[in-house]
């Protein structure tokens, strides 16, 4: 079972990983997606891959086994919260689609160049030459 989970997050992740590297919004967001999915998986295998335990430990039996709660309820929270990122990402894509009529994510050249900063030394300065 650990080789098929195994093989299911190497899939996940390989799929997220070449979706995020096509330059389009839609196929950035599926990938963000699967990456989420590959890492939830693997936190929730961090707890052990058992069948039919229960999840508390039993009451006054220290040798019982049991399937270590913490994992689980950390996937549960990392999924709702993964819902709501993938949500605030969706609608950023498909506001920056409706804008500019492309979901191409790669910047034209013009936008590429970065204007010089301005500091507040070079601030002062053009106030005391406007003085």
């Amino acid at each position: 079972m650990e080789l098929l989970v195994a093989t299911a997050i190497g899939a996940c992740t390989a799929a997220g990983i070449y979706l995020i590297l096509r330059l389009r919004t839609f196929a950035v967001v599926l990938g963000m997606t699967m990456l989420t999915y590959a890492i939830n998986a693997f936190l929730f295998v961090t707890g052990r891959l058992v069948v039919n335990l229960p999840p508390i430990l039993q009451k006054y039996d220290e040798s019982a086994v049991y399937t270590d709660p913490l994992p689980q309820a950390l996937v549960l929270t990392a999924i709702v919260i993964s819902f709501g990122m993938t949500a605030v990402v969706v609608m950023m894509a498909l506001g920056a689609f409706i804008e500019s009529g492309d979901d191409r994510i790669n910047m034209p050249e013009d936008d590429r160049v970065m204007p010089p900063l301005k500091t507040i030394d070079d601030q002062s300065e053009a106030e005391d030459e406007k003085a």
